[in-house]
């Protein structure tokens, strides 16, 4: 056994259990299973052009190497990024800690009340520090937010302003560049033309129906926006401000100024800069706009019993449900990212986060002061962190970087400096230093901070913040490890036992993989720092987008899209680019089959395109005959076709090279959606099935983890006639020669978690890659296999094989009383996390295993959905009081004195022996969706909020 081989850890089955699984599915070796799963013309006839696989130890001595090339300096370069402190604590028993990061989205309530309660936390501390009403548990980053502000800006006009067409949306000049560049992409396609300008000079027209606002401004500079504001409101002009959440500790929140949404980004509540991401966004607005806003909101509600719990709220406002009519293609949150920065919140306390907020202020009027003693000038007449003095750039910039510091520079005299929490005094004097000798003068010292203010009285925060227990109670490290661990054990995640969902791909987040992004050589980099200084980076990103383009087959990538979601509206952009530049600014219809994910139409929408719907047969394919007739009748104005491969339903259609051929010949592009890639590494790719374009899940098949439900990566991969027009960043420049503007915030997006991917597929090789694909399609075969007989298939490959996946039929146990959401929560009870509920078919489960499940583990699932068959054949339509329609049972049901139930204890919790072993409790009964609904709070509200009217 070749024991230092990253495979043999990564991939589940041990070679002594492949007969007796190739057995049980009826395959001779697993090269017959493969053939009679994946069509023969789509096989790739070579393997993976890549170089040798590395060891464990190899590749973190090569990644700590590759690291030693950054030149982490000093950062005070601003723009939205700052560094920061990483409580120990918060690092150690989150960042680290597979109990979180390996937790699947929050969508079984009663397995994950733990995330559920740190995400309130997060909401609470958002809905406090800006003002608003109700706030999402995170969105992407700060651009992107400030996209979706619009949109939802955008969506909520007055119905004159709607039947009038209105549609200006007035951006300050202050605001950051990157966010700028985002709003750009997203403002065409949907018909909002942007309005750049100094907002002290804006003249409030009918035509407007939105404006953003920079608070403080891009270089620091504080405004007073009330008065603009509420001219703005009279005018039913509605205001976003882009915040930074530090500021508001000290400065009025934009809520008490009238702003109708607030959002910004949480990075530097103890998040590390990670060369742009991943972070958590914040979005808050007010209530009454509820229904139009993006992302998740967390929500309370109660249980069977009564009992508090939380939950997901409102879902049937999310994309997936409302499609091509969503306002936001949002899939995933920044989760792992919102859990660290509101556990910042209930660390440091409110007055916890006073201090550092004055501190970082006190640091910044402190050395205004102390320059302009050296005649450097500081020129912002009011400001909270960033000051902009006047000084010779060229002279400045060589002598600051010798001495290992970063400032951003504006222009050739003009110089912002933004302070943070790791500003030291001596810090502080290295920076006097730099400017007196640029400037030919002596240096001043400084001993202590400034104490006075140096922002408008008027902006002074009054009003109180973090008030709740939560915040105030869990200060001492002792305190706070105690109240994650007691979260972490409410939550179900890959440490305890397989998650089998079905497009979401929950495989094995390696150690050796996650280790490098606590390195300070990878996540204190800022993503505006010069690009020499990251040299490591250049080089990392670099080959991971030669990686991915080997595994796809194609000739270019970017990595800037940040989720999914993202991934699927940059391919639609770039493809809507590559038209407009021949000519064919016409060529706006996205087909997209009838099985497609709920972001497929929802990205098309936001990428101006009109979406036609194609039929898929009984069997669940796409109908290519009614394809043939669509892509035919619209011809002149075909944009794309949207295609999963293998399909949603888990079947590698035979009939993909010639669905991809009738799409090319009619002038349209074949979008891939990447959702399945686990099913092609090594096997065959999207450039071989005949497609233009595809976005890769790195959180799926390249197991950058799911955090509770992010971070996600989801960079593009095209073929040569699109890497022209790949996205690029206004202050770094990055894709192709005729890039579309930014995508996301940073150059390349959440580069810190890239590196995961980075050694996922350095250490597995292409021998490594490709058995993952075998195994995963072994492993999903195997399960289908053996619950044959117990549940139906619904869609089978031509020879009867599933491909990675597969779609359990549940609806015939409605006879019986049962629903598919009983068995979601009954699996409860057995120590397993649902697969997939009723997608892409209501009322049926779709099972996806992975490769990195052992033998043991696949049959212990299998076990527990066979005698949950079982307990649905004992069922009867007329009693509703059994084990599945009473699952989950916790630890408060079983120690009761009384037991009124018609079936006994050790049935309802340990209905099979290995439970015992392991036993995970469900820490409440089901949960109340539509209480919850009719009853929205999403902050630590008082108890007597959650009394129902």
């Amino acid at each position: 056994m070749k024991t230092d081989a990253f495979a043999l850890r990564h991939i589940g089955p041990r070679e002594n259990d492949l007969q007796h699984m190739l057995n049980t599915i009826g395959a001779e070796s697993i090269e017959q299973l493969i053939y009679e799963t994946l069509p023969d013309d789509i096989r790739l006839k070579a393997p993976l052009n890549l170089e040798p696989a590395l060891t464990e130890y190899e590749f973190l001595n090569h990644i700590q190497q590759l690291g030693n090339k950054n030149k982490v300096f000093k950062s005070y370069i601003g723009l939205g990024y700052h560094p920061a402190i990483v409580p120990a604590a918060i690092q150690r028993n989150v960042f680290e800690n597979p109990g979180w990061y390996t937790a699947y989205t929050p969508y079984q309530a009663e397995i994950a009340q733990g995330r559920l309660e740190a995400l309130l936390n997060y909401q609470t501390t958002v809905i406090e520090l800006s003002g608003m009403e109700i706030a999402n548990a995170s969105l992407l980053d700060e651009g992107t937010a400030a996209a979706e502000a619009m949109a939802l800006l955008f969506d909520v006009r007055t119905r004159d302003q709607k039947k009038n067409n209105v549609n200006k949306f007035f951006v300050s000049e202050e605001i950051l560049p990157q966010t700028l560049s985002v709003l750009q992409t997203r403002s065409t396609p949907i018909g909002v033309e942007l309005v750049v300008g100094n907002h002290e000079d804006f003249a409030f027209g009918a035509d407007f129906f939105g404006a953003i606002l920079q608070y403080p401004g891009k270089y620091g500079q504080v405004f007073d926006y009330a008065g603009f504001i509420s001219k703005a409101n009279t005018n039913e002009i509605k205001v976003a401000v882009a915040a930074d959440i530090l500021s508001l500790v000290k400065l009025t929140s934009p809520g008490e100024m009238g702003a109708a949404v607030v959002v910004g980004t949480t990075q530097r509540f103890g998040i590390p800069m990670g060369y742009g991401g991943p972070h958590a966004a914040f979005f808050a607005t007010k209530e009454e706009y509820k229904r139009s806003m993006p992302g998740r909101i967390i929500g309370v509600t109660v249980d069977t019993n009564g009992n508090r719990a939380l939950r997901m709220a409102l879902q049937t406002r999310e994309q997936h449900i409302k499609r091509e009519k969503a306002t936001s293609n949002i899939c995933t949150a920044q989760v792992l990212l919102a859990v660290m920065a509101g556990m910042y919140a209930v660390y440091h306390g409110p007055k916890g986060l006073e201090y550092i907020a004055d501190k970082v202020h006190a640091s910044a009027v402190t050395t205004a002061e102390a320059l302009n003693q050296l005649g450097v000038y500081q020129t912002n007449t009011a400001f909270f962190d960033t000051i902009v003095v006047k000084a010779d750039a060229v002279k400045v910039k060589a002598i600051a970087e010798r001495n290992e510091f970063n400032f951003y520079y504006i222009d050739n005299d003009t110089i912002a400096i933004a302070f943070n929490e790791t500003t030291s005094i001596s810090d502080i004097n290295t920076i006097l230093a730099i400017f007196a000798e640029a400037a030919g003068k002596e240096t001043v010292t400084v001993t202590a901070l400034a104490t006075q203010i140096n922002y408008p009285q008027g902006l002074n925060r009054t009003s109180t913040f973090l008030t709740h227990e939560v915040f105030n109670k869990h200060h001492s490290e002792t305190a706070l490890m105690r109240y994650i661990k007691k979260l972490e054990r409410k939550d179900l995640a890959l440490n305890h036992s397989m998650i089998s969902l079905g497009s979401c791909t929950m495989k094995l987040n390696a150690a050796a993989e996650m280790l490098p992004l606590s390195m300070p050589n990878w996540n204190n980099i800022h993503p505006f720092a010069p690009i020499e200084q990251a040299a490591g980076y250049q080089t990392m990103l670099k080959k991971l987008e030669e990686q991915l383009n080997v595994v796809t087959g194609f000739a270019g990538t970017t990595l800037q899209p940040n989720s999914g979601a993202q991934g699927e509206y940059a391919g639609l952009m770039v493809i809507r680019a590559y038209h407009q530049s021949r000519g064919d600014h016409h060529r706006n219809i996205a087909l997209i089959p009838a099985s497609a994910h709920g972001t497929n139409p929802a990205s098309a929408a936001l990428a101006g395109m009109k979406i036609i719907v194609t039929k898929t047969t009984e069997e669940g394919n796409i109908d290519v005959e009614d394809l043939r007739a669509k892509a035919i009748e619209h011809k002149d104005n075909l944009s794309c076709l949207m295609v999963t491969y293998p399909s949603t339903h888990g079947v590698y259609e035979a009939s993909i090279i010639e669905i991809t051929k009738l799409i090319h010949e009619n002038g349209g592009q074949v979008y891939m959606d990447g959702a399945n890639m686990n099913a092609q590494v090594g096997l065959t790719n999207p450039a071989t099935i005949g497609a233009d374009v595809c976005h890769l899940n790195l959180h799926k098949t390249f197991a950058i983890p799911h955090g509770g439900g992010g971070p996600g990566v989801g960079p593009i991969c095209v073929a040569e006639h699109l890497v022209p027009f790949l996205p690029t960043n206004p202050v770094i420049p990055t894709g192709g020669e005729t890039a579309i503007t930014a995508i996301s915030a940073a150059p390349w997006g959440s580069a810190l978690v890239c590196l995961i991917s980075y050694g996922y597929i350095t250490m597995l090789g292409a021998e490594g890659l490709t058995n993952a694909t075998k195994y995963a399609i072994l492993n999903a075969n195997y399960i289908k296999a053996r619950l044959s007989g117990h549940y139906d298939t619904l869609y089978s490959g031509e020879m009867g094989r599933a491909a990675h996946e597969m779609i359990l039929e549940c609806r015939p146990f409605k006879e019986k009383g049962i629903e598919v959401t009983d068995i979601a929560k009954r699996l409860m009870d057995y120590g397993f996390h649902a697969p997939t509920v009723s997608f892409p078919v209501a009322g049926t489960l779709m099972i996806e295993p992975t490769e990195s499940e052992n033998l043991e583990e696949l049959d212990r699932f299998c076990d527990a959905m066979i005698a949950i068959r079982k307990e649905i054949e004992a069922a009867t339509a007329e009693e509703k009081n059994n084990v599945l329609k009473n699952a989950p049972h916790t630890l408060a049901m079983l120690t009761t004195d009384t037991w009124d139930f018609p079936y006994t204890r050790q049935e309802a919790a340990f209905p099979l022996e290995y439970i015992s072993d392991n036993k995970f409790w469900p820490s409440v009964r089901r949960v109340d969706d539509a209480y919850g609904d009719r009853n929205l709070i999403c902050s630590c509200a008082p108890i007597e909020a959650y009394m129902e009217n």
